[in-house]
């Protein structure tokens, strides 16, 4: 999730789909491991990963609010509140 999306509407449309694949895949891997990280004991591994996860799609949203995709903008923004609240959730 870094590069930049095209200024062709249906490029911009196949960049931020791709991106926001790329972005569910990597929660649902968060979240899925995320019990296992914890009863290992390395919450601090999970909270990295959690970071590295917001800081990408908040990149991403702000690009796609930029690029005039709204409905990517949000998608994104739900993301990143479940993800929000799964490191809330660390003790």
């Amino acid at each position: 999730m870094t590069s930049e999306p095209p200024d062709d509407a249906r490029a911009s449309f196949a960049f931020f789909s791709t991106e926001y694949a790329q972005a569910l895949q990597a929660y649902n891997a968060i979240e899925e491991q995320s019990s296992t990280l914890l009863e290992l004991g390395v919450t601090d591994e999970l909270r990295g990963f959690i970071e590295q996860f917001i800081e990408m799609s908040t990149r991403v949203r702000l690009l796609a609010l930029e690029k005039g995709e709204p409905n990517f903008a949000d998608w994104f923004g739900e993301l990143i509140e479940k993800a929000e609240s799964l490191r809330g959730a660390i003790v």
